[in-house]
């Protein structure tokens, strides 16, 4: 399975923020148990580099992703930590041309029809749309699906449990990232029961 049949295969990506690399791996075996072996691990904190590295070593069947990467060099170190992915939240032509060239998955965020074309001249046929619900959520991808027939998205930006399966339902939706399942508060407390059980929720939804 490739990369992108295994994100269409688990269908919503955990996007996490991670201050503590110590719970990388309980964090990562809970959502596995879950149903949800993937996540985005953002690099809006310190402990994003580390904790990546240790979901590849400790729990090698997770995606681990790298979220928030808005330039080469945190793209360089989030790769060389063990990142199967590069998700930015826009288009950064420096981070996608780097990518292709060391043939490392990129996702990077659109918002609209302008940067959808961008990506496609770089030859890419996947992006993030990003904020997603800011932007038009549901009608914005159905609008983009008529000129943009085969382009996929991942909508990220305000999904959640109650809006999941309208977006999952979408011919050109492969996936979508969310943060609902991994709150801060859970995961700063190690609760890592709670989190399983929101993951398995998710889980229920991309199986319906």
């Amino acid at each position: 399975m490739n990369f992108r049949e295994t994100l269409k295969s688990i269908g919503i990506i955990p996007v996490i923020q991670i201050n503590d690399a110590e719970k990388a791996v309980p964090l990562a075996l809970a959502l596995k148990k879950g149903g949800l072996p993937a996540a985005e691990v953002t690099f809006r904190t310190d402990a994003a580099e580390e904790a990546i590295r240790r979901i590849k070593v400790e729990v090698p069947d997770v995606c681990v992703c790298a979220g928030t990467v808005l330039n080469v060099k945190t793209a360089e170190r989030a790769v060389k930590a063990g990142a199967s992915a590069i998700i930015s939240p826009g288009t950064n032509p420096e981070v996608v041309r780097w990518c292709i060239a060391h043939r490392v998955p990129v996702i990077p965020g659109c918002a609209t029809p302008t940067e959808v074309e961008a990506c496609m001249r770089m030859g890419l046929d996947f992006v993030k749309l990003f904020p997603a619900e800011v932007v038009g959520g549901v009608k914005m991808l159905k609008a983009l699906g008529g000129p943009y027939g085969n382009m996929k998205f991942m909508p990220t930006g305000g999904i959640s449990a109650q809006n999941a399966a309208e977006y999952l339902a979408l011919p050109n939706v492969l996936c979508c990232g969310g943060s609902w399942m991994v709150p801060g508060k859970l995961l700063d407390a190690g609760d890592f029961d709670a989190i399983e059980a929101l993951a398995r929720e998710a889980a229920q939804i991309v199986k319906k």
